[in-house]
C-alpha cells in the first residue's frame, strides 16, 4: 500500500548458481521487529497486530490482507523498506480489517450497483483515506506513498463511504493504480488468497473477539487515541442500527397482528347464520387499523428531538399504508393536549413543556371513539407508565438518556426504570439505536 512496485523493482539477474535461491527469502526478523515497534507505539492495536498470520508471497505488490486475517508479504518489499515505515504498514493493513473495510465495500458495491476492479480500487483508496488521515505521527512513521485525503483535495475525519461520494478515478488518481491492500481492504478476492478453507485463518468468533479487545483498549485510554479510532471503538460497543426501519417494522407488526382492526358487522351476515334458523349472526370484518401517536412534549425533551418526532409521525403514516386519516397525534406533558388528525406533519402543533406523565395521554387515547388499535409513544422514557397493559398494542420510540434513574421533576414516584415489558421499544437517535 505504500510504494509503487516499479519504483524499486529488482533488476534482472543472471540465472543463479546451484544452491542459491532465485529470490530473497522473507526477512522475518525485520518484519516482526517492525510489528513489535508498531505495538509499542500503538499499544491498543497490539492484540490485532499479533493476530495477523504472515504468508510470504511474491504475487503481492507490497503487503496485503484478506478478510480471514492473513497478511501476505512480498519479501523484496520488506528488504527495501525502513523498519519504521514497515511498522506504519503493519498498522495500516490491520486497520482495514478492524474497520471491516471488506464488508463495508461489499455492502456499498451492492447498494450502488458497482462492479469491476476499477470500483474496488476506488474503494481501496477511500478506505486508505479513512485510515491515513490520523494514523501516523507520535512514534509511527508515515510510509512513502501513503494516500491521504489531502492528496485528493478532500477533508479530514470522514468515513470511507463519505470519501467514495466525493471523488472518481481520473488523472489525479493515476499514480495510485498500483495500490493493492488485498481483499481485506475492498472485498474483492485476489489470486493469492488462501480462501476460507486455507490454513491459519481466523473464525468469525475469533475476529469479533479481537475487535472487542482492541475497542476495550481504546476506551480505557481515550485521551491518547486519535479521533477516528475513538469513533470506531464507540461504534464497536454500540453499533448503529437502522432505527427508522426498526420503528416502521414495529408499527407494521403491531397493526398487522391478530385481532387488530377486526370488528363484527351485520352489513354482511355470517355464513354460520344458516346453522341457526331464525337468527342473523354478524360477520367478522377487518378494517384499516387506527394509530394514535403520543408525543412527549415535556421540558426534558429537546427541540431537536421534537423535530425528529414529527418526522417519525410521517414515517408511521407510511407504515400503515399511507392512510393519514387513520393516524392521530396528541401532545402530552403532565396533561394530554388536543388530538390532531394527521394531514401534514409540519402543521402539527406540539405544545407543552412542563412535567411528564404519559399516563394521561394513554388514558385519553383509550377513551377516544373509535379507539386506536395501536398507540405509539415518542418519549425520553422519563415518565410514569400505566400500571396495566393497555387494551391495544403499544410501541415506544425512546429518545436515549444516560440514566433514567437520575431524573427527577417534582415527585420521587416519577422516577422510571424505562418502558414496561409489555411495550415494543425502539431506541431512536441521530446516530442509531436498537430494538427490544
Amino acid at each position: 500500500m505504500t510504494r509503487t512496485p516499479t519504483a524499486h523493482a529488482p533488476t534482472p539477474q543472471t540465472p543463479p548458481s546451484r544452491g542459491v535461491p532465485p529470490h530473497p527469502a522473507l526477512d522475518l526478523d525485520k518484519l516482526y521487529a517492525a510489528r513489535l515497534h508498531a505495538a509499542r507505539v500503538r499499544p491498543y492495536l497490539a492484540t490485532a497486530l499479533f493476530a495477523l498470520h504472515v504468508v510470504p508471497s511474491r504475487r503481492v505488490p507490497t503487503m496485503a490482507v484478506d478478510r480471514h486475517w492473513r497478511c501476505y508479504v512480498f519479501p523484496a518489499f520488506v528488504d527495501r523498506t525502513p523498519l519504521e515505515e514497515l511498522a506504519g504498514v503493519w498498522v495500516h493493513e490491520v486497520s482495514h480489517l478492524l474497520r471491516d473495510h471488506h464488508g463495508r465495500s461489499d455492502r456499498f458495491a451492492r447498494d450502488h450497483g458497482l462492479t469491476g476492479a476499477a470500483e474496488r480500487l476506488r474503494m481501496n483508496i477511500a478506505a486508505d483515506c479513512e485510515i491515513n488521515d490520523d494514523a501516523f505521527g507520535d512514534g509511527l512513521a508515515r510510509p512513502e506513498g501513503a494516500v491521504t485525503p489531502a492528496s485528493l483535495g478532500l477533508g479530514r475525519d470522514k468515513l470511507m463511504e463519505e470519501y467514495l461520494r466525493q471523488f472518481r478515478l481520473g488523472p489525479h488518481t493515476q499514480g495510485m493504480a498500483w495500490l493493492d491492500c488485498g481483499s481485506g481492504a475492498d472485498g474483492l478476492e485476489r489470486e493469492w488468497d488462501l480462501g476460507p478453507d486455507g490454513a491459519h485463518g481466523l473464525s468469525d468468533q475469533e475476529r469479533d473477539a479481537v475487535r472487542f479487545r482492541v475497542a476495550q483498549g481504546i476506551t480505557a485510554e481515550p485521551g491518547t487515541v486519535p479521533r477516528g479510532w475513538r469513533r470506531w471503538a464507540e461504534e464497536a460497543f454500540h453499533p448503529p442500527q437502522p432505527w427508522r426501519d426498526l420503528l416502521g417494522a414495529a408499527v407494521r407488526s403491531a397493526v398487522s397482528g391478530p385481532g387488530v382492526g377486526e370488528d363484527h358487522s351485520y352489513g354482511r351476515p355470517s355464513r354460520r347464520s344458516a346453522g341457526v334458523p331464525g337468527a342473523v349472526l354478524p360477520s367478522l370484518r377487518r378494517r384499516p387499523p387506527r394509530v394514535t401517536v403520543i408525543v412527549d412534549t415535556s421540558g426534558s425533551v429537546s427541540d431537536r428531538e421534537l423535530g425528529s418526532a414529527l418526522l417519525e409521525v410521517a414515517a408511521i403514516a407510511r407504515a400503515v399504508g399511507g392512510r393519514r386519516d387513520l393516524v392521530t397525534v396528541m401532545s402530552c406533558d403532565a396533561a394530554a393536549q388536543a388530538v390532531h388528525p394527521l394531514c401534514r406533519a409540519e402543521g402539527i402543533p406540539l405544545v407543552g413543556g412542563g412535567g411528564t406523565d404519559l399516563r394521561t395521554g394513554f388514558a385519553r387515547a383509550l377513551r377516544a371513539r373509535p379507539r386506536p388499535d395501536v398507540i405509539v409513544a415518542l418519549t425520553d422514557g422519563q415518565t410514569p407508565w400505566p400500571d396495566a397493559r393497555p387494551s391495544c398494542r403499544t410501541v415506544v420510540g425512546l429518545f436515549p438518556r444516560r440514566s433514567a434513574r437520575s431524573w427527577s421533576e417534582h415527585h420521587a414516584d416519577r422516577l422510571s426504570d424505562g418502558p414496561p415489558a409489555w411495550a415494543r421499544v425502539v431506541v431512536i437517535g441521530p446516530d442509531g439505536g436498537g430494538a427490544r
